[in-house]
């Protein structure tokens, strides 16, 4: 089904940009466009002779999710539109197993989460976009085994101090864990504490803050995760910056960095006998209709004993972004497709130019 990943494996080279997506309008009024045939998944492994001191902690990542529309306006086919229609639930149900397998799922939510009518942030970028919606919204992350989001991006500031605010408020409210670019959070079982360091990474000499961050980080927990927002959209291959700064983390002791926002999958290497994944892509992705659809669900694998870690791997889980056919029904799903998954794990492998 998987192909398990070891950590000390040697270094992968990158691939080359390919990049495009099509799509065609459909009736908005039918929200399962198309269903691929998914048998139930099993789980990462079985979890028998678990004991306080010797266990395995499982960590799933996904790339952006972004559960709202633009302005936080309901049209036909949009996020909003199905969240009116559809319980929260219905978003996340094929992979929901395996969230609630793992230990912990941890995803980067790239929106504000609101019930007040806030004024835009002014932006210079052309084009703009301001992405919002209700509260409530959350029920779509605890209802399917999400236990943390990283707020580390450039949507939950759309509505300023105000509105990041109102996410902050939202997520805690929910029970949910959160990360920002001045908060760490931390995941523990038995005593074993990985922290998260969620962060922007807009250029190269950010890579300094997030270090600072991580020697703080050191001292109260056994294991450190990089969970970055930055880079150029919609292309393959990481600029040679992110590269740098990306291996400068690696050499100031992160022991895994994940990267968010081109929102197309980017290759992973090993570097230093870490690993480095430069785009999880898009996941449950309600900023546009017609999202390129390949992503993975990353998963992290701890085997802990008797207070050490006693070894590390990884898993890619190959997935759609949507399974609406050619328009985006933002409802993601495992690949069964031999070909395709495979084509996806050869692409972060760099062994193929395109995960498509």
């Amino acid at each position: 089904m998987k192909r398990r990943l070891a950590a000390l494996l040697a270094v992968l080279l990158l691939a080359v940009p390919a990049f495009g997506a099509e799509w065609d309008p459909a009736d908005p009024n039918d929200p399962l466009l198309w269903e691929p045939d998914l048998p139930e998944f099993d789980g990462p492994m079985p979890r028998t002779g678990e004991t306080e001191d010797s266990f395995r902690i499982i960590v799933s990542f996904t790339g952006d999710m972004l559960l709202a529309s633009l302005h936080g306006r309901r049209a036909a086919g949009n996020f909003l539109d199905y969240a009116a229609r559809q319980e929260p639930e219905y978003f996340l149900r094929h992979v929901r197993p395996i969230f609630e397998a793992d230990d912990f799922t941890v995803v980067n939510l790239e929106n504000v989460l609101t019930d007040r009518n806030l004024t835009p942030k002014e932006k210079s970028t052309d084009p703009a976009y301001w992405f919002r919606a209700p509260a409530a919204s959350t029920d779509i992350l605890t209802s399917s085994g999400v236990e943390a989001v990283s707020l580390a991006n450039n949507h939950t500031g759309d509505y300023g101090a105000a509105g990041y605010k109102d996410t902050v408020k939202a997520v805690s409210a929910a029970g949910l864990e959160y990360g920002g670019n001045d908060r760490t959070f931390y995941l523990e079982k038995n005593g074993w504490r990985i922290a998260v360091i969620c962060h922007g990474l807009w250029n190269e000499g950010q890579a300094g803050a997030i270090l600072q961050r991580l020697k703080a980080a050191e001292k109260d927990s056994d294991f450190q995760v990089v969970f970055y927002h930055g880079g150029t959209e919609g292309v393959h291959t990481p600029e040679p910056w992110r590269v740098r700064a990306s291996r400068r983390l690696v050499d100031g002791g992160a022991d895994l960095v994940l990267g968010n926002h081109p929102h197309v999958l980017q290759p992973r290497e090993i570097y230093k006998d870490r690993e480095i994944v430069y785009s999880l892509g898009n996941f449950c992705f309600g900023g546009s209709r017609g999202p390129e659809n390949r992503t993975v669900i990353y998963q992290l694998i701890l085997q802990v004993e008797n207070g050490e870690l006693l070894s590390t791997s990884s898993e890619l889980i190959p997935c759609y972004v949507h399974t609406g056919g050619k328009v985006n029904n933002y409802c993601p799903a495992p690949i069964e497709d031999e070909a395709q998954r495979r084509q996806v794990l050869d692409f972060m492998d760099g062994n193929a130019k395109s995960p498509l």
